[in-house]
């Protein structure tokens, strides 16, 4: 159940904020106020970007294929592939690795992908590969995460645990099949399972008796490599999830580039690193039912003690339409989330509700520092344009969230009801917020700021007229 620890990124400003993490983790505990004052106050920004980048290189693999119509496959969309794709699999990965390939054609799958090291998954363009909504497909249980929460449940649709040099490729697409018909249904009953589940993490229950499956409304995500190394999802379309679409957890080294998800079903959030180190999220495509993009690390009680933050995260030149957050830090995010920057995005939909979100409160806890955007065009949103909220859900606890060195540079919003939302703490404000030469038009509501300490405005106009301090 315990992650190897993360390494500390290189640097003396961030060597002493890693290891007041460590020392936090040891303690049981997560970051305090005083652990961040003590950490120098580390600020980082901008000019870190090339060398967080210098760290994270998508994985190769041996030039060979494993044809799944060799092992059997059939495109009549009729006849289970799995086994077929199971075998190709084993097969590149006993071979040292390779490509699996998914020729072009409707396929049908019952049951989930799980992938070994050193194998590339490639979806042809014109390859659609339909899965089972048949829940019992999806056993037997794995270990995995349900909003933030380690549990044993239905196994995700693409799964990996524990490997290394993975790859899901093409120009093909994943069809999940879900609807309100079959897994967007439980959505209304799980919460006594849900809660239940959340209980178990708060009891310090082990991750292997937190058993769920057997329909009681634990839904699977679509895409979850658990506890990888060097990752790499380029070019395929994803629709129609489960649940959230791609959510890396507890991983290292990974890139996401050219991926396209479309999913307006109920938590259809696109990407969620989770626990993560080391994200490149470039050129992807997000039309979702819940957050585009949404940074996580872990849920309360596990989010604390795992102690394992999602840090150096890179998203640009994305677009973004329908979806509750273009760029969402939270909620589960009781581990801690750093330096997180999103630029060179369009989000374009009167459907998205907010473009750059933080989220928590107290009983999540944790930390959330060196958040910058930049560079953004916003059509509309039907929310406030820039949110920070610490009263999430209105939950109240003892582990006050700290959120801190946060930015947004050359933004144009054309249209929301509020620029800002800024609802922090008044015991533990939001602490350095920047908003530097943007612009927000047709702005019909004023801002809400409070619980904030240093918060400037350079060069930012609402409705044409200068916003002052």
């Amino acid at each position: 159940m315990n992650p190897s620890p993360t390494s500390a990124f290189q640097g003396n400003r961030l060597i002493a904020s890693a290891s007041l993490a460590c020392l936090a983790l040891l303690q049981g505990c997560a970051p305090s106020q005083q652990d961040a004052d003590d950490s120098e106050k580390a600020f980082i920004g901008w000019d870190d970007l090339p060398q967080i980048l210098e760290q994270i290189q998508a994985p190769t693999f041996p030039d060979r294929d494993f044809e799944i119509t060799e092992y059997g496959a059939v495109a009549d969309n009729e006849t289970d592939i799995k086994p077929a794709i199971d075998q190709a699999i084993a097969a590149a990965n006993e071979a040292g690795g390779g490509r699996v390939l998914i020729p072009a054609g409707d396929w049908f799958i019952a049951g989930p992908i799980h992938l070994k090291s050193n194998v590339n998954l490639h979806a042809a363009e014109g390859a659609t590969i339909n899965f089972s909504t048949e829940p019992e497909d999806y056993e037997p249980l794995v270990y995995t995460r349900f909003e933030g929460t380690e549990v044993m449940n239905y196994s995700p649709l693409i799964y990996a645990y524990e490997q290394e040099n993975i790859a899901i490729t093409g120009k093909g697409t994943f069809h999940g099949r879900a609807s309100r018909d079959n897994w967007w249904s439980w959505s209304k009953d799980a919460r006594e399972h849900i809660n239940k589940a959340r209980q178990m993490a708060e009891d310090g229950i082990p991750t292997t008796e937190r058993v769920f499956g057997n329909n009681t409304g634990l839904r699977p995500v679509f895409v979850q490599p658990y506890k990888c190394k060097n990752i790499l999802i380029e070019g395929v379309t994803f629709r129609d999830s489960p649940m959230w679409f791609v959510n890396p957890v507890l991983c290292e080294n990974i890139t996401v580039r050219e991926m396209t998800v479309i999913g307006l079903g109920p938590n259809n959030d696109g990407c969620n690193p989770e626990s993560s180190k080391n994200v490149l999220i470039e050129g992807c495509y997000f039309d979702t039912g819940d957050d585009c993009i949404a940074i996580k690390a872990g849920r309360d009680a596990d989010g604390r003690n795992i102690g394992v933050p999602t840090e150096n995260i890179i998203i640009r030149n994305c677009k973004m339409l329908e979806g509750h957050g273009g760029v969402v830090v939270g909620s589960e995010m009781s581990g801690g989330v750093r330096n997180v920057f999103a630029e060179d995005c369009v989000m374009d939909s009167p459907h998205l509700e907010r473009a750059l979100r933080i989220k928590s409160n107290t009983f999540r806890g944790g930390f959330v520092e060196n958040i910058h955007f930049r560079n953004v065009t916003v059509s509309e949103v039907a929310d406030a344009a820039f949110r920070i909220n610490l009263y999430y859900w209105g939950q109240n606890g003892d582990h006050y969230p700290t959120v801190r060195n946060v930015s947004m540079e050359n933004v144009v919003v054309e249209k929301a009801p509020r620029a800002f939302y800024f609802h922090g703490r008044e015991e533990l404000p939001i602490q350095d917020v920047l908003v530097k030469n943007c612009q927000f038009n047709n702005i019909s509501q004023p801002s809400v700021i409070t619980g904030i300490e240093n918060l400037k405005f350079e060069n930012v106009r609402i409705n044409g007229q200068p916003k002052n301090q």
